[in-house]
């Protein structure tokens, strides 16, 4: 699990109530999923994700999976970058001589140099172990933050005035709410690797750590989501930074320890990206060109996407329904169905089922409408209420 800045937003396109109800279901969903996989593991005596969808579908499952597990993490490299250019150039503001004018309040300034100065050289790492201790600052950034957030959930309740639907059960896209909060959940990738690493690897253990995992997860999600969309309700951003005021000294310490956490884990997915693109294209173990070549050729990708847009809900919902989705709802389900022996509607089966259809419901729904009524966002701008912090903000100016 890692911090996502887009869960408040999921709850303003959802509603407060029904958004914490889909939540907790992908969740719920998550963790079943996640059994499901190693399940599916053991009945085809596989141990990895790609050869579990391999071994059922051949060929076909294979490239597959190959795709949505590369487009995950390089959609997820975007929209860190995004993340990064919205954050930093606020922390940099805070600098005394450096105003909104300054290069260094340039949000493509600061992505660029961020890349050159901190992820690409970070990536060039031909050893993931060298970044294991990324988990472990990324868990005590993310406390830090949710901390920061919910003590800014109760001091600006009083300054910054619920919107009119603010409290309104459900919103009429909630669906593309799920996709947000599937791109928050997915973890399936690691699971064999955790699984594997068991002092008893067995499914009642396996069962017993996920459900822990993922309940802790759920727990700091929902209490993150719920902390920052009370605080700003309908005028809530894709990343919650950007509604923080840019002289809110403790929002900016939150938004370092953010841009901290994407600049160390941005080369953790470009370390998938490329194992992945390795696998496929070439088969075998890069040579120390080959490396480099596709770890430039990855990052310059990502970096120019990221500087062309930076609309950071849009670029969560497209990961959410084009890879979180089929990653949680469905192939986990298809692998189990076609590896399970018994009729397709025995009890064992039917979760399954239903999940194969809401996945594709969610996958579908989810694209049509964030084709057709893309969210709005912020662009780096300050946020209306930010004019006069002694005045009550109760509506943006017309």
């Amino acid at each position: 699990f890692f911090f996502k800045p887009g869960l408040p937003y999921a709850l303003n396109q959802a509603g407060l109530p029904l958004g914490l109800l889909l939540l907790i279901a992908v969740g719920l969903i998550t963790d079943y999923s996640i059994i499901l996989l190693i399940k599916g593991g053991n009945l085809s005596g596989t141990n990895s994700y790609q050869s579990l969808v391999q071994s059922t579908f051949g060929f076909p499952g294979f490239l597959v999976i190959s795709g949505l597990q590369f487009l995950y993490p390089f959609i997820a490299m975007i929209s860190y970058n995004i993340t990064t250019g919205d954050t930093l150039t606020k922390v940099f503001q805070r600098i005394p001589g450096v105003g909104p004018d300054h290069i260094l309040a340039e949000r493509h300034f600061v992505i660029f140099l961020s890349t050159l100065a901190f992820t690409l050289p970070l990536s060039l790492y031909r050893n993931i172990e060298k970044l294991g201790k990324v988990s472990f600052l990324s868990m005590v950034l993310t406390l830090t933050i949710l901390i920061i957030v919910i003590i800014r959930a109760a001091t600006l309740e009083t300054q910054i005035l619920p919107t009119e639907t603010a409290w309104a059960f459900a919103k009429w896209n909630a669906i593309q709410a799920v996709g947000v909060m599937s791109f928050a959940f997915i973890c399936h990738h690691n699971s064999f690797l955790i699984y594997g690493s068991l002092e008893q690897p067995t499914l009642a253990n396996w069962s017993r750590v996920t459900h822990v995992s993922v309940g802790s997860a759920l727990i700091i999600s929902a209490a993150f989501a719920v902390a920052g969309y009370t605080s700003f309700t309908g005028y809530t951003q894709g990343d919650i930074f950007e509604n923080y005021c840019r002289n809110d000294n403790l929002a900016t310490f939150g938004r370092f320890c953010f841009g901290l956490s994407i600049i160390t884990t941005f080369p953790l997915e470009c370390f998938v990206t490329r194992e992945l693109s390795a696998n496929v294209i070439c088969s075998r173990d890069l040579s120390k060109a080959e490396h480099v070549a596709i770890t430039l050729l990855i990052v310059a990708v990502c970096t120019s996407l990221s500087l062309a847009y930076d609309c950071l809900g849009v670029v969560l919902e497209l990961n959410g329904v084009l890879s979180a989705t089929p990653l949680i709802f469905i192939l986990p389900s298809a692998c189990f169905l076609k590896l399970s022996s018994g009729p397709l509607f025995q009890v064992e089966n039917l979760i399954p089922t239903l999940l194969i259809i809401t996945g594709l419901f969610v996958i579908i729904t989810g694209l049509t409408m964030t084709g057709l009524y893309p969210q709005d966002c912020s662009h780096g701008a300050e946020m209306f209420y930010c004019a006069d912090a002694n005045v009550t903000a109760t509506a943006p100016p017309v």
